[in-house]
């Protein structure tokens, strides 16, 4: 029955990777694809060390395993938000196909701060 297990949550972690490198191919921008990416693998890369820790069976390495997950959960979303955010900075281009650019006119350049929703951009500061 582990054996199933094992084999079930390596092989969908897998295909949770396979996604990912089919949607780098796939998306049509780059936000797009970091968004694919950061999702897909994070998950795939998750079940795989699950399917190891279910593997060796052993508290060691079931505690660095969970601890590995951990990590990977938290920085992967928050090092793909800054990187996109630097790349929106940049001034790299959304898809044309894109419907909404929610940060469109929110955003100062100078400061680099974002306004919220209700209330007006920032004014440019002179330099």
């Amino acid at each position: 029955m582990t054996d199933l297990i094992i084999m079930l949550l390596s092989t969908i972690g897998a295909l949770f990777i396979l996604m990912a490198s089919i949607g780098m191919l796939r998306m049509p921008d780059f936000y797009g694809r970091l968004s694919v990416t950061t999702k897909a693998t994070t998950l795939g890369i998750g079940l795989a060390l699950v399917a190891a820790a279910v593997y060796f069976d052993l508290s060691s390495i079931t505690s660095k395993v969970v601890a590995i997950i951990f990590f990977l959960f938290i920085t992967a979303p928050v090092a793909a938000h800054m990187i996109g955010r630097a790349a929106y900075f940049i001034g790299i281009k959304l898809w044309e196909g894109s419907i909404v650019d929610e940060l469109k006119g929110r955003y100062n350049q100078t400061t680099h701060e974002l306004s919220s929703p209700g209330e007006p951009a920032a004014a440019e500061e002179p330099l």
